[in-house]
């Protein structure tokens, strides 16, 4: 843990200053986290803040110190998925206003300012979060946890509150699935660079 346990307690009581210790030695890890889940940098600080309303709000039913980081862990979770919930509704309206036209132009605008290699970082990150966006929220953010935040098994277990064997299957079945999006994909760049007769 980042911080002693006596300093949790001191902050569930009340004490303000003890909460803001808390916050300021897990907010670099929260908003890392928060950055990975949501991919947009611009509603980073939202999220997290919302990560830390909901832990303020709820210290008093933490008992035990064990429980504290895959707690919080949870708490980071579920408010990236109630962001990325807003956020579909959202996009799906946005994205009915824009033309055509006007999505070729940004696209246009955006290739030009870029050198080859950030477009090159660029189309990888679009690709693999293409990969990502083709399987649930669910799966996306548990592979997320394992695979770019390093989680074990053990404190993914805390998170999602499940034995081990069931977490590894669903591991193992969002991994499938990905590879699947993954292999579907190559079969549609192969079908586009055929040469027509």
């Amino acid at each position: 843990m980042l911080v002693e346990f006596e300093l949790i307690q001191k902050a569930r009581s009340g004490d303000d200053a003890a909460f803001n210790q808390v916050v300021v030695a897990y907010r670099k890890r929260i908003f890392g986290t928060v950055s990975r889940l949501i991919g947009r940098q611009e509603d980073v600080e939202d999220v997290a803040q919302e990560v830390f309303l909901r832990l303020y709000y709820s210290l008093d039913q933490l008992r035990t110190s064990e429980v504290f980081e895959p707690w919080l862990y949870r708490l980071t979770v579920n408010a990236s998925y109630d962001y990325l919930r807003k956020q579909r509704r959202r996009n799906e309206s946005r994205m009915a206003d824009l033309s055509e036209q006007q999505v070729m132009m940004a696209d246009a605008v955006a290739g030009g300012r870029v050198n080859s290699e950030e477009q090159r970082r660029r189309q990888v990150k679009e690709f693999v979060g293409s990969l990502l966006d083709s399987v649930s929220e669910e799966d996306r953010i548990l592979l997320m946890l394992k695979e770019v935040e390093g989680l074990s098994i053990k404190e993914l277990e805390k998170i999602y509150s499940v034995k081990e064997n069931a977490l590894k299957v669903r591991l193992f079945r969002a991994r499938q699935r990905v590879l699947k999006a993954f292999e579907s994909s190559k079969k549609v760049v192969k079908r586009s660079e055929a040469p027509i007769d």
